[in-house]
């Protein structure tokens, strides 16, 4: 069958925790993580198209996926925006690529992080999805920091198939997700 992933297999495991603790009946109705989306917002490409270079080559080097350019759906004369401009890049995560991302995210990334007491509880959007924001590209080992021309934010979006907010976060528990404690 090949290589599974070391959190799909913990995944796995959790199931039947989880049939419990959200009281379901059916055991397709398990939620669990279908999409992450990682994506690189650079406004300042308007400007400077080789700004978007070094985001895309950062994006690739974490992800191990090539990034799609974003572009601009409206014009908006304040920020000397045109529709159609390249703005950003993302990147959708789906499967083996999945669980190895967020893996390295949550085990090794999370950690580099000074000062970090956890992400928010309070980020879901009400449809079970999950969305967290990184100030810094160099908290991920795969960047080197030498050939670093700017720090970066990166956007990551948790997309699950729960139902609601209270089955993603226990989903999210399942997998050691570093929440914040309130």
């Amino acid at each position: 069958m090949g290589y599974v992933p070391r959190l799909q297999e913990h995944y796995s495991s959790v199931k039947a925790d989880l049939i419990k603790e959200l009281g379901l009946k059916n055991p397709n109705q398990v939620p669990k993580i279908e999409k992450v989306v990682v994506n690189i917002g650079q406004g300042d490409a308007v400007q400077n198209i080789k700004i978007l270079e070094g985001a895309m080559r950062d994006l690739e080097a974490v992800t191990g996926q090539k990034p799609v350019m974003t572009r601009a759906r409206k014009s908006i004369a304040g920020f000397k925006l045109r529709e159609g401009m390249p703005i950003g890049c993302s990147v959708t995560l789906r499967k083996q690529r999945m669980y190895e991302f967020l893996d390295r995210l949550i085990n090794v990334s999370i950690p580099r992080i000074r000062d970090f007491r956890g992400f928010s509880p309070k980020a879901f959007d009400g449809r079970g999805n999950y969305t967290l924001g990184v100030k810094e590209q160099i908290i991920f080992p795969e960047i080197d920091y030498d050939k670093v021309d700017r720090i970066r934010g990166l956007g990551i979006t948790i997309v699950t198939s729960a139902e609601n907010d209270i089955q993603a976060k226990a989903l999210m528990d399942k997998f050691n997700f570093p929440f914040r404690k309130n």
